[in-house]
């Protein structure tokens, strides 16, 4: 005979929706919280507050150093003519990141730069768990990364720091974090005639090259550190070529120095 089961009362219901309001859902665990941020966002700097944290700004009005801006998607449109008024010399926009991600504000951040008169360059955010530093460079250099000798356009960056999407050195160990930025250094070197800049903060470049020394004598350095000076180098450069100093500036965050006057800043870009 079968068994009449009683149709669920409206209590049952509301108890049934209570236990799984309250059943735990697995998080996506990330390296800065509980959520891993979106492929694509990661921008010039985004560990180093988290890692190294700030302690100061440089002195300013130096006549030796140049005044200057690195910008990413997350800042959309640009007040160029406002960071010209204001002292801003040069800049450098995010073109790409991995080979899956185009800045969509490219165009008006990198041309806007150009327009009101300022020297200006662009960066690659690298992924190296993600596909190899070759194809990366070439990525970069099809999409914005390339370099033209009129003066106004700087080498390409490589921007090697801090995973935010999983762990800080992409899954490698030193000697094939090396391998994989000597793979990108030449492609770009090849594709472009120029050495790119490495962009990194020493800590991170200790931690995950195991502070190798082998590209200072070739490419310039662009070092990350928040404070009144810039501390102790990664192994290989004696002097740094620019200096990322706070994410707190104004008009946009992220305020760089040139080791140099602005006539230095244009003899670099014209190489």
């Amino acid at each position: 005979m079968p068994v009449h089961r009683p149709a669920p009362t409206l209590l049952t219901a509301l108890f049934t929706l209570l236990l799984a309001a309250l059943s735990p859902v697995p998080a996506q665990a990330g390296p800065a919280g509980p959520a891993v941020p979106v492929r694509g966002s990661a921008y010039m700097g985004t560990g180093v507050l988290a890692h190294d944290g700030q302690s100061g700004t440089p002195k300013t009005g130096l006549a030796t150093q140049t005044e200057g801006v690195d910008v990413a998607s997350y800042q959309g449109d640009v007040a160029w003519s406002t960071l010209l008024s204001s002292g801003v010399r040069w800049a450098y926009t995010k073109a790409t990141e991995g080979t899956y991600y185009t800045n969509p504000s490219f165009a008006q951040q990198y041309d806007g730069a150009y327009d009101v008169g300022m020297v200006r360059g662009a960066y690659h955010f690298a992924t190296p768990d993600t596909t190899g530093g070759a194809a990366q460079a070439d990525y970069f250099v099809d999409h914005g990364g390339g370099w033209s000798q009129d003066g106004q356009t700087l080498p390409g960056v490589l921007d090697i720091e801090w995973n935010p999407y999983g762990s800080a050195c992409y899954g490698k160990s030193a000697s094939g974090m090396v391998s994989w930025i000597t793979d990108f250094l030449n492609r770009y070197k090849a594709r472009t005639g120029r050495a790119a800049v490495i962009y990194t903060a020493t800590s991170w470049w200790t931690d995950c090259t195991g502070n190798y020394g082998g590209f200072g004598a070739s490419n310039p350095l662009w070092v990350a550190r928040y404070a009144s000076d810039v501390g102790t180098l990664p192994a290989g450069w004696s002097t740094y070529t620019m200096w990322q100093y706070t994410s707190t500036g104004p008009t946009v965050g992220d305020h760089d120095k040139f080791n140099g006057a602005l006539d230095k800043v244009v003899a670099f870009a014209n190489g």
